[in-house]
């Protein structure tokens, strides 16, 4: 689990400290805060230097498909920059409570040219500069040798050099602006492989009791979740509501990650209030069961709630990020302070 985290010149993040992370942290702020960027900061870290991650749709905002050329994408790498200064590297550092100090780091390469005449009269002209169609990913930790690994756009597509590595925490993000019904179905597919699709149905059936089964189906031509509510034929998942969807990804997403870190943005997204009490217990049951940590960012008062009620003191941590022209901030609140804030009525989003 991770203890602790730093990020420097991402995004929006000139600096941020978070002293302390707990099983289940609830990030809030105002628009542009910075609350989708830590979930993005924490995923590129678990990718222990994959650079991949720099095409990675979820990464890279304003795409909705990872397979765009290459000479589009590499345009959207310096918006990981703060500033979209690339003169200074990213660097993003966790503390874990197995793996202790993960360090990335992520820069532009820097190529050093050197002009020389042909008489040599005027001598040696060295320049040094960054190739901004080529990042370098550094990543190290306590258990061995630091890893680098590049990639470039050569021509319409992409160059990785990335060499084998053991990847030392799982981490999925789910993202309010991408969702793919097609990889729920695939790990819903999964799930009941190992025949725990109950998982899956128990949570569902908490929104919409009716469910007596479900099942990934390709019959229509693309692979999807479906439902049987009782009716002649199954319905589509997506065709019941977005909170119907929204659970399943949710809970497939850390089903799917053991002993890992999940990160869902916006997670009250289709969910009415009143239901919410009971997401957070099914969060927190599934958590348990498959040792994930989560992530998730909210606008809502009552998610914020909602999540003190339902969640044990031990298990949740609220954040609030705040920013303004001179640094960034994390205010991390515990179960008690969120209590009184509560109870007075005061701003905790």
């Amino acid at each position: 689990m991770l203890k602790q985290l730093h990020i420097q010149n991402f995004r929006g993040f000139r600096d941020l400290t978070i002293d302390a992370l707990s099983d289940i942290n609830l990030i809030a702020g105002s628009n542009n805060s910075g609350k989708t960027s830590l979930l993005e900061a924490i995923f590129l870290l678990s990718g222990k230097g994959n650079p991949q991650m720099a095409i990675n749709a979820n990464v890279v905002r304003g795409l909705e498909r990872s397979n765009m050329p290459a000479t589009t994408v590499e345009t959207f790498w310096k918006q990981l920059f703060f500033d979209l200064n690339m003169e200074r590297s990213v660097e993003i550092q966790g503390d874990h409570t197995e793996y202790g100090q993960l360090t990335l780091k992520i820069a532009p390469e820097r190529q050093s040219i050197a002009n020389v005449p042909l008489n040599r009269a005027g001598g040696v002209l060295a320049t040094n500069r960054i190739d901004d169609r080529s990042l370098v990913f550094q990543y190290s930790d306590p258990s061995g040798d630091p890893v680098e690994s590049r990639i470039s756009v050569k021509g319409e597509s992409f160059e990785l050099n990335h060499p084998p590595t053991i990847v030392r925490f799982p981490s999925t993000i789910c993202l309010s602006r991408n969702k793919n019904i097609h990889e729920d179905a695939v790990r819903l597919g999964d799930l009941r492989k190992k025949k725990r699709g109950d998982v899956a149905l128990k949570a569902l059936q908490v929104i919409e009791p009716k469910l007596k089964g479900i099942e990934e189906n390709s019959s229509s031509g693309w692979s999807m979740i479906w439902g049987d509510i009782g009716l002649s034929e199954l319905v589509p998942l997506a065709t019941m509501g977005e909170g119907m969807t929204q659970m399943a990804r949710l809970v497939l997403a850390m089903s799917s990650t053991p002993n890992g870190v999940v990160l869902f943005d916006e997670i009250e997204n289709g969910f009415h209030h009143s239901v919410l009490p009971n997401i957070w217990r099914v969060v927190d049951e599934t958590a348990r069961q498959f040792h994930v940590q989560v992530f998730a960012t909210t606008h809502s008062y009552e998610c914020i709630e909602a999540a003190h009620k339902s969640l044990n003191a031990d298990r949740f941590f609220l954040h609030r990020l705040e920013a303004d022209d001179e640094e960034n901030r994390c205010v991390t609140i515990k179960p008690n302070g969120i209590r009184a804030l509560i109870q007075h009525n005061l701003e905790v989003r």
